[in-house]
C-alpha cells in the first residue's frame, strides 16, 4: 500500500512538472507564434494548453481515484482534442485564404527542441507509474505526452525546413499533422 501511494505521489509530480512546463511553453509557444505568423507554432500552443488541461484532469483524478471518475476524464481530454483540431483546420484555411507566409522563428525552434526531449522523458515515466498503478487516466496522459513530444519535432522539422529552405507551407503541413493526432487521439479518448 505505501508503494501504491508512492507511486500516486510520483505520478501527480509528473503532472505539476508537465503544468509548470507547459504554462511557461504556453507563453513563449504563443508569443513565437504571433512574431512568426505561424499556424503550426499557434496549433503547438493550443497543444500546451490542451497538455494543461490532460494534466489537471488527471491530478484531480489520482488524487481521489474512483473509477467513475476515470472515464469522464478521459472522454474531457478526447473534447480537448477535437477542439484543437477544429481551431488548426480554421487556421489553415485562413492562413491559406490570405496566403500568410510565417517568418523564421529561432525562439520557437528552440522552444520545440526542449520541449520535445521533456516530453519524452516525461511520457515514459508517466507511462511507467500509470502501468504500475494500473491507472487508465495517467496511461492515456502518457500517450497525450508523447503525442505533444511527436507534434514538437513534427512542428521544428516544419520551422526548419521554412527557415532553412523558405518553403512557407511547410508550416502549413506540420499544422496538418498536429490536426490528424488531434482527430486520432480524440477518437481514441472516446471509444476508450
Amino acid at each position: 500500500m505505501a508503494q501504491q501511494k508512492n507511486l500516486i505521489k510520483r505520478g501527480i509530480a509528473l503532472e505539476y512538472i508537465t503544468l509548470i512546463w507547459n504554462v511557461v511553453g504556453f507563453g513563449v509557444i504563443l508569443y513565437a507564434a504571433f512574431k512568426a505568423h505561424s499556424v503550426a507554432l499557434a496549433g503547438f500552443g493550443l497543444d500546451s494548453f490542451i497538455e494543461i488541461f490532460a494534466s489537471v484532469i488527471v491530478v484531480w483524478q489520482l488524487k481521489s481515484i474512483n473509477k467513475d471518475k476515470e472515464r469522464f476524464a478521459e472522454r474531457l481530454i478526447g473534447y480537448a482534442f477535437f477542439a484543437l483540431a477544429l481551431y488548426l483546420v480554421v487556421q489553415i484555411i485562413i492562413v491559406i485564404a490570405n496566403q500568410t507566409h510565417p517568418q523564421q522563428s529561432t525562439l520557437g525552434i528552440v522552444w520545440l527542441a526542449l520541449t520535445a526531449a521533456v516530453m519524452f522523458l516525461l511520457a515514459y515515466g508517466k507511462m511507467k507509474v500509470g502501468n504500475a498503478i494500473q491507472n487508465p487516466v495517467l496511461q492515456k496522459e502518457a500517450k497525450v505526452t508523447l503525442i505533444d513530444a511527436m507534434l514538437a519535432v513534427s512542428v521544428l522539422v516544419g520551422l526548419g525546413v521554412n527557415a532553412i529552405f523558405g518553403i512557407w507551407y511547410a508550416d502549413v503541413i506540420a499544422a496538418l499533422v498536429i490536426v490528424y493526432y488531434g482527430v486520432k487521439e480524440g477518437v481514441h479518448a472516446l471509444k476508450g
